[in-house]
């Protein structure tokens, strides 16, 4: 095996939990998910010496999955998505837990639009700052204050407390 096939094999290996992570976020589907991964891999060999020379290659591949999941977005026009409820665990801890519970937390998310629903997931889900967030984006700073704020509000009327009915 070729050097460039081995570090390709290890990058693939530190950061597949963290894409499958970030892709079921985004869709809410594993199966989905999963394709949605592949199909980054397979974009991130094509064009694995431009991976390697990025400035961050991870934010590198992170788009590449989010320039997947808006062309599945765009292919099939934003069809509705269910949330998986019987899924395996995160291989990477995952702090959604401590905000609402998940499957609320996933409905949730799956009711934003796909830009705001991207901003969250690398904001708040991936721990990503707004600099690189708008670089895995590919927008500004300002679109991605606006965006996550817009989606926040959504957010935050969709994980209110229900009121008891006492």
């Amino acid at each position: 095996m070729s050097r460039p096939e081995e570090e390709y094999r290890e990058f693939v290996g530190s950061r597949a939990a963290s894409l499958h992570r970030t892709a079921y976020l985004l869709c809410g589907d594993w199966h989905l998910a999963d394709d949605l991964v592949q199909e980054t891999f397979v974009q991130t060999f094509r064009h694995w010496r431009r991976v390697q020379r990025a400035d961050n290659p991870n934010a590198y591949v992170k788009r590449i999955l989010i320039n997947e999941y808006k062309r599945h977005w765009q292919r099939y026009g934003g069809l509705p998505v269910r949330a998986d409820t019987d899924r395996p665990e995160f291989a990477v801890p995952d702090v959604s837990d401590e905000v609402a519970n998940r499957a609320d937390l996933l409905r949730a998310l799956l009711t934003l639009p796909a830009r705001q629903r991207a901003t969250v997931v690398l904001r708040y889900l991936e721990g990503m700052s707004e600099r690189e967030t708008a670089a895995v984006m590919r927008c500004s700073e300002g679109t991605v204050k606006s965006q996550t704020s817009r989606a926040l509000t959504t957010l935050g009327g969709c994980l209110k407390p229900k009121e008891s009915p006492i």
